[in-house]
């Protein structure tokens, strides 16, 4: 089988709520909020007076729960709900969060978004101590890091195992009487707290779910941070000071929806500002400029009004396919770019065209698109993309572990334009990126993990250090006629 890169998937979005009486219904309105984060699996455990109960399955979270009364069974005032992209672990049933477990003194739900950079090395451990797995993921560890705690009281028991465990992690965990978050000590995932107008408290992994339930944001969780939800209210602790952010800034550039804000900035302002900063550093003529929807738009918009270039809709997008990054034959997957983008012969016909997108992952989509644009009788197609080149992999929740999926590891910026068919091929810098977001902090690179472009990660790669330098060493040429 042919695995084709489409494009950057992130792991999953995650959402919680205390203290409302139809808890699950409001659960599935937030995580249809986040589904952008992940299509392979749904998931929801409610909280009835103490006992937990829930309801999970492969697909959309429309698939899930496409029999009203597999939501209406979830009854309780309180819950927690996950959409999953696996990263880790394969697209079964068994990986499906939340995770439910029922011990003879306890129940407890737990869900999950990241990744953990020690897995390997603590799932050793703990199977040779008895533990048993029943997921491939690796959130089950958390739970079982829990367990085998002995300290005398819950909350330092999972305090202990968030010491334990390393990399990018925000998880929710549902307990009989209160309802727990938790964000790693860089902050990698994005995660925040809102408050409905009856009182019920929200956690999210992105603030646009907050307006689709009527709740009001109220703060972002902070590295370290350990929030503890009952029935007497909220509590903010912390399990580590020794916490530096670090927040993904894919966030920005790609995967947080545009109504979104991290850390006090709008994830569509910041795109806007990422045109803007992009058309700076462009330096050919153009007609026309045009972004690849839906991420790229507000990129394109900034670098339209930046460059004084009209901003015109030359691809559509067909709302309404399935994604397609896995087909057999090259056929089918040129069948499959079609089928989701056309291009409007009517507006890029005798223009010399800028085509804004987000990213060039392994230049498939890149290569089709401008393909596409020339076929709609385009004079000149000039790609610029809203972030620096990805030459190294992500270990803290995002699907490329290897420099083998990135084409610009190993091609120059020129030998990538050549490659997708391009006239030209224009990179946002990386002071560019980390301006254009401008998060208000003194951390390192103005508070970003940009790891995949400068190779400079914030933490120890851990279980991942032996793989990363192999991949270092590794090879790959993207060819024209075989780039898949």
């Amino acid at each position: 089988m042919t695995y084709e890169v489409k494009s950057l998937n992130e792991e999953c979005g995650v959402f919680g709520i205390w203290g409302h009486p139809q808890a699950a219904q409001v659960t599935y309105f937030g995580l249809h909020s986040l589904q952008h984060r992940g299509q392979e699996g749904a998931g929801i455990v409610a909280n009835n007076n103490g006992k937990l109960h829930q309801h999970r399955d492969i697909g959309l979270l429309s698939d899930v729960f496409k029999n009203q009364a597999d939501l209406d069974k979830l009854t309780g005032n309180a819950a927690i709900g996950h959409v999953r992209y696996a990263t880790a672990g394969t697209a079964s049933i068994n990986n499906i969060q939340p995770f439910l477990y029922n011990f003879t003194d306890a129940q407890f739900g737990l869900c999950h978004n990241g990744n953990l950079t020690n897995a390997i090395s603590l799932k050793k451990e703990l199977e040779h101590e008895g533990a048993i797995f029943n997921a491939s993921s690796d959130t089950e560890i958390l739970m079982h890091l829990i367990r085998r705690s002995h300290h005398p009281e819950y909350i330092g028991k999972v305090k202990e195992a968030l010491n334990t465990v390393k990399g990018g992690f925000a998880y929710l965990l549902m307990t009989e009487d209160k309802l727990i978050a938790a964000l790693d000590p860089n902050g990698f995932r994005p995660l925040s707290i809102g408050q409905m107008s009856n009182g019920a408290w929200i956690i999210s992994s992105e603030t646009c779910a907050f307006e689709v339930i009527g709740a009001k944001w109220v703060r972002d969780v902070m590295p370290g941070e350990l929030i503890t939800i009952d029935d007497n209210g909220i509590t903010i602790d912390t399990y580590t000071t020794d916490t530096q952010l670090a927040i993904c800034s894919m966030e920005y550039v790609y995967f947080a929806r545009p109504d979104s804000t991290i850390y006090g900035v709008n994830v569509h302002t910041a795109r806007k500002k990422m045109g803007k900063r992009l058309a700076q550093e462009f330096h050919h003529e153009a007609d026309i400029v045009i972004g690849v929807p839906n991420s790229s738009l507000s990129a394109a918009m900034g670098f339209a009004e930046e460059s004084g270039l009209p901003n015109e809709m030359g691809l559509v997008k067909n709302q309404y396919t399935q994604r397609t990054f896995i087909q057999p034959t090259q056929e089918l997957r040129e069948q499959g770019v079609r089928m989701k983008l056309s291009a409007v012969s009517g507006v890029v016909k005798d223009k010399r065209v800028v085509m804004i997108d987000d990213s060039i992952v392994r230049g498939t989509t890149s290569r089709r698109i401008v393909s596409l644009l020339r076929e709609a009788g385009a004079k000149e197609v000039h790609v610029a993309i809203g972030s620096p080149e990805l030459k190294y992999p992500c270990f803290y929740g995002i699907d490329i572990q290897t420099r083998r999926e990135l084409i610009s590891a190993n091609h120059s910026a020129e030998e990538v334009c050549k490659i997708i068919g391009a006239d030209s091929l224009t990179y946002l810098s990386l002071d560019g990126l980390i301006e254009s977001i401008g998060l208000e902090t003194d951390a390192p690179n103005g508070g970003l993990c940009v790891a995949y472009f400068d190779g400079e990660y914030p933490t120890p790669l851990y279980d991942y250090e032996e793989a990363y330098v192999k991949s270092l060493e590794e090879k790959t040429s993207f060819f024209i006629d075989d780039v898949k």
